[in-house]
């Protein structure tokens, strides 16, 4: 079985998620800022006349940005993915979409930290299977192989709501 991904950076890095509920990605637009908001929320913005919250998905997971804002990608979520609202999330880059068979991914991702587990949907490992051949001899290129991080960002979004309302209580 295979499975389909969108492929971006954050900190230059390459992660992940599922192409299911990514429904547009712009090029960063002016934010408003919401007085008093939780850290994690960069603002508002008016995308075509619908209100859409922009979430830094660089502060939920602690990694420092390796683009400017401006040079930034906002990566609009389908309403399904985060409470039936309009959510965007801003990524460095955005890369493309890959289709990946379910044994280029690794999901035993045990002991690393039990709360970034919950996080991360597998490790997809990419140049397992590519080789390029020379004469009479197979040579794979070690800088061709590569891991990304399968993060559920629905499963981020509603776990950075729920510990920031646990938060106030």
């Amino acid at each position: 079985m295979v499975v389909e991904i969108l492929e971006f950076d954050l900190g230059g890095e390459s992660y992940a998620m599922d192409i299911g509920i990514a429904r547009e990605i712009v090029e960063m637009l002016p934010i408003t800022p919401i007085p008093r908001a939780p850290s994690h929320v960069t603002g508002l913005l008016n995308l075509r006349g619908e209100i859409t919250t922009i979430i830094n998905l660089h502060h939920l997971l602690g990694i420092s940005p390796a683009k400017e804002r401006e040079e930034q990608k906002i990566m609009v979520l389908i309403p399904d993915a985060f409470e039936n609202t309009s959510v965007g999330v801003i990524v460095d880059e955005v890369h493309s979409v890959l289709t990946i068979d379910e044994k280029n991914i690794d999901t035993n991702i045990r002991g690393v930290d039990e709360q970034l587990t919950d996080y991360v949907q597998g490790i997809i490992k990419l140049g397992e299977d590519d080789s390029l051949k020379t004469e009479d001899e197979s040579v794979t290129h070690e800088s061709e192989k590569r891991l990304i991080i399968w993060v559920d960002v629905k499963k981020i979004l509603t776990g950075t709501i729920e510990s920031s309302s646990s938060q106030k209580e």
